[in-house]
């Protein structure tokens, strides 16, 4: 009976091990073999301003249709539900506000 370790073992490889060593002896030969690029090749490489914010927008715009907007009924819950949360906390941190307050002016007033 053979397990995974065993076909390692006799020397053979998956696809996958031969790809990701290849790969990594193509990035090194790649990278010994082109010279380094100086600050204006780099530079002249970079897109301009307005390209980038082209871009930007573009992206955005893409990000935007993706997003599962909600129907109006669900966005009137949701705004009602957020609305009690904050006032309820806001109570909330009222009441303990005025209790705290009673008890420091209970022990430090003569």
């Amino acid at each position: 009976m053979s397990t995974p370790d065993d076909a390692s073992g006799d020397g053979e490889r998956d696809e996958a091990q031969d790809d990701a060593v290849a790969g990594a002896g193509a990035a090194k030969a790649k990278t010994d073999a082109t010279p380094k690029q100086s600050k204006k090749a780099k530079k002249a490489d970079k897109k301009g301003l307005f390209a980038r914010f082209g871009l930007f927008l573009r992206q955005v715009m893409a990000e935007l249709r993706k997003v599962i907007w909600p129907t109006r009924s669900e966005l009137i819950n949701y705004t009602t539900v957020v609305i009690i949360f904050v006032v309820v906390m806001a109570l909330i941190l009222a009441a303990y506000d005025f209790v705290f307050a009673k008890g420091v002016f209970f022990v430090f007033t003569k």
